[in-house]
């Protein structure tokens, strides 16, 4: 399975979190509430009706406002008034767009000096799912990059990711990601290359599909070459929606699904990405990003200011973003830095509404929950024992930080473990205890309405999948049994299993 399990278990044992099919007892409980969690949450076996409440698949956070390209970005549905206006605010800031330094808007300066975008919605168009390059109009690569590593080979680099103070390391000239643009009189680094083949694959009832096998490479490189040893990751920008709900599901509860051993025999692991908080210090469950490099939407959000746009907030104090020594021109280009404001360029007020915006933004009422084609696709969906990884539901702590967000029942489909998902999807790049093989489970709420708010309906890490067909039929690894029921699946049953997710 690609893991380094003794590693594994080490951090999690020293990390004082419980692991194993029972997990570990929730303190935000008592044992009646306990017990109505563990009942409700339980796996249904009833297809012949929707189950109660599953049209609400945010919780109380749900979304009921006509069906249209903005159904992603709504606050979550139980939102005070004051915290709507906390939420508008932050939705300024993620829509901003920040300009090089020097400039007459001090408090919007600081872009860059290499970036990939000028703000947040560029990458997130909508808040949704980003696309590969079309080649043509003003955001034709903005949403997708490359991400850049090297294989540790100091014992000071290995220190670094035993640990945990640093996820990868960075390419030595580019550093942690290619940035194709650069301020006014400054170079981007280069351009991302996509060729791509065609992957004929014939299903149990004789139909072909043919899925686009990518090929990844950079062209004009501006700053010199590549180590020889560089793994590339492409990346889109995923969906925005449900993220505060996500960071609110119980520790315990996600490490009650950890199997490294697969001691049920299913063929189904499960694996932490056990990172550092770059807030606390501490070491904590990753959630997010690809790879669940990031345990907090904060950190996730001063990762993205820093990486994609260089901007600098008081949890990455890098105002001259991702560029390094060897990039000379770029470390000496003047920051964004405002003593008046901070230390950083985006200071904790912006980092922290630009976090609450997107800890609230609300998933969209389930559609068609109770249609006859969309139940016999969700049963479907079981008996391929898609819920393996794509775990259902799960209730919110009652101690999280936002009312809004506490004791809800949800339902996200993902266990937000890492799971090996075989040879096809492979990038061959490790990141924290996530080896070249491994990917964080992708909820699924939303994303039948992909095409409706992003217009696209491209899947998985790298796009490469033009439909749900043939992102399901991209799987492998912990998840081949499951994508070789789905190919076997007579065409009517297919079609059901793909209404069902339609629907979500």
């Amino acid at each position: 399975m690609h893991m380094r399990l003794t590693a594994i278990l080490a951090i999690i044992l020293l990390s004082g979190l419980a692991i194993g099919n029972e997990g570990g007892a929730r303190t935000d409980l008592d044992a009646k509430d306990l017990a109505r969690v563990r009942a409700v949450t339980a796996p249904t076996t009833q297809f012949d009706h929707a189950e109660n409440f599953e049209q609400s698949q945010g919780g109380g956070a749900t979304v009921k406002k006509r069906v249209n390209q903005d159904s992603f970005s709504f606050s979550s549905a139980n939102l005070s008034f004051e915290q709507e206006e906390t939420f508008k605010l932050g939705n300024a800031l993620f829509r901003k767009l920040w300009v090089s330094s020097p400039a007459s808007t001090e408090a919007s300066d600081g872009l860059g000096p290499l970036f990939n975008a000028r703000g947040c919605q560029n990458c997130h168009l909508k808040d949704g799912r980003g696309h590969t390059p079309s080649g043509s109009g003003l955001d034709s690569g903005v949403s997708m990059f490359l991400r850049l590593s090297v294989p540790a080979k100091t014992e000071a680099e290995k220190a670094l990711l035993a640990s945990k103070a640093q996820t990868v390391i960075p390419e030595p000239t580019y550093g942690g990601q290619l940035q194709d643009f650069g301020v006014p009189g400054l170079k981007g680094e280069g351009q991302m290359v996509i060729s791509y083949a065609d992957l004929p694959v014939t299903l149990g009832d004789g139909t072909v599909v043919t899925l686009r096998e990518p090929t990844y490479s950079v062209a004009g490189l501006a700053y010199g070459p590549m180590a020889e040893d560089v793994m590339l990751s492409p990346r889109v920008a995923p969906q925005m929606i449900g993220l505060g709900l996500l960071e609110q599901v119980p520790t315990e509860d996600i490490l009650a699904h950890v199997d490294i051993d697969d001691a049920d025999g299913d063929g189904i692991s499960g694996k932490p990405n056990m990172v550092r908080d770059p807030e606390t210090g501490a070491v904590a469950l990753g959630r997010f990003g690809w790879k669940a490099g990031q345990a907090t939407i904060k950190a996730q959000s001063a990762g993205a200011f820093a990486g994609d746009i260089g901007i600098s907030t008081p949890l990455e104090m890098t105002p001259h973003g991702d560029c390094t020594a060897a990039e000379v021109d770029c470390m000496a280009a003047p920051t964004g830095v405002q003593a008046r404001l901070g230390d950083s360029e985006a200071p904790d007020p912006v980092l922290e509404l630009v976090t609450f915006y997107s800890q609230n933004l609300g998933v969209p009422q389930r559609r068609n929950v109770d249609d006859p084609q969309v139940l016999r696709g969700k049963q479907a969906f079981y008996e391929a024992q898609c819920t393996a990884c794509h775990t259902p539901k799960f209730v919110t702590s009652r101690s999280g930080v936002t009312k809004a967000l506490q004791f809800q029942l949800i339902w996200p489909y993902t266990d937000l473990l890492l799971h090996d998902m075989g040879e096809g999807l492979a990038d061959n790049r490790p990141e924290g205890d996530a080896d070249g093989y491994e990917w964080r489970t992708a909820p699924l709420w939303g994303i039948g309405l992909t095409e409706t708010v992003s217009g696209h309906t491209q899947f998985l890490h790298d796009g490469r999948a033009r439909n749900l067909t043939e992102a399901i039929l991209w799987h492998g690894g912990e998840a081949q049994a499951a994508r070789d029921r789905f190919a076997q699946m007579p065409k009517a049953t297919r079609d059901d299993l793909l209404a069902f997710l339609g629907s979500l």
